[in-house]
């Protein structure tokens, strides 16, 4: 959990009052929203950098590192906390506009306009907490983890959640390492993905619903699974408004496609009361992975299954 936001700042920026002016109004709105947060100067010059953690505990007292978020706008002082394992982002101004953060993967620009959820996703992406992504009047959707996974696998065991759509594998291990893989590259790099909806009342995993993206089409396509107990109360359709919603406002998206079996009544009356309108008859692969999730290692190709879907589109 984001206990502190700590701004470590090479020496030379305390020539600049405009900078640290902007900096004193992030911490005291970090504070505000409840985390510790101060900022330090370190001396980052070539052959006198000490360690970065000593210096900031030697005027701070002791820094919980997993509960920590740095930011820093000098390469050097980012390495060196990076080398101690700490979540460091980069700190872009108009005093170090070309500097390049070697292995950081976020970095933030004119922060007296970044919000406090900004610095809490950063974060939870470094320190592998799944990211909340929004809330309705029952249910509350985040990203998936791994430990979800054996609850899928009571979910999917229900024949009807297979009737018209791909299974999991069938060794629990080929999915969680699947899921891992999606965590680091489809979270990471579309901020977006297919989430775990969990019913607000008890926390309990009840489905799966998002945005995917698949290759051939120019939209995002909407998917959503509710399990059989949570059936026929109007979940699916409060989940993907909310969904919807989240995608116009906060992804920008101004359309989305699905694709659902013909036969599949049910999925089709539910997309047409979320708006979606049909357009047309399209071909997809399907089970494009096969029974087992290799992780990456080159495989024997197999022959292409394809089956008949529905294409519909929401139009924001």
């Amino acid at each position: 959990m984001l206990n502190n936001v700590i701004f470590v700042l090479s020496s030379a920026s305390k020539a600049y009052d405009d900078l640290t002016a902007r900096i004193e109004d992030t911490v005291n709105y970090i504070i505000e929203n409840g985390a510790s947060s101060f900022y330090v100067y370190i001396n980052d010059a070539a052959g006198q950098m000490e360690d970065t953690l000593l210096q900031i505990s030697e005027h701070h007292g002791e820094i919980r590192l997993k509960e920590t978020l740095f930011l820093t706008d000098s390469p050097v002082v980012a390495q060196d906390l990076l080398m101690d394992s700490a979540y460091v982002a980069g700190l872009h101004h108009e005093h170090n506009a070309d500097d390049r953060f070697e292995g950081v993967k976020f970095i933030f620009a004119d922060i007296d306009d970044v919000d406090y959820d900004s610095f809490v996703k950063a974060y939870q992406r470094m320190a592998h907490e799944p990211w909340h992504i929004l809330e309705t009047e029952r249910c509350s959707i985040r990203e998936t983890t791994i430990e979800d996974v054996d609850k899928f696998y009571e979910i999917y065991s229900e024949p009807s959640m297979t009737k018209y759509m791909e299974g999991l594998f069938e060794n629990p291990d080929d999915e969680k390492r699947y899921t891992k893989d999606y965590i680091d590259k489809v979270y990471g790099l579309l901020g977006f993905g297919t989430w775990t909806i969990l019913d607000k009342e008890t926390s309990d995993i009840i489905g799966r619903a998002g945005f995917s993206i698949r290759n051939g089409f120019d939209n995002v396509e909407l998917g959503f699974l509710i399990s059989v107990p949570y059936q026929n109360q109007g979940r699916a359709v409060e989940v993907c408004n909310a969904i919807l919603d989240y995608g116009q406002k906060v992804l920008m998206f101004d359309k989305v496609q699905a694709l659902v079996k013909k036969e599949n009544e049910v999925s089709i009356h539910i997309l047409k009361k979320l708006g979606f309108e049909v357009c047309d008859e399209v071909d997809i692969e399907e089970n494009i992975y096969g029974n087992t999730y290799q992780d990456g290692k080159q495989v024997e190709l197999s022959e292409a299954h394809y089956g008949s879907y529905v294409r519909m589109l929401w139009s924001a």
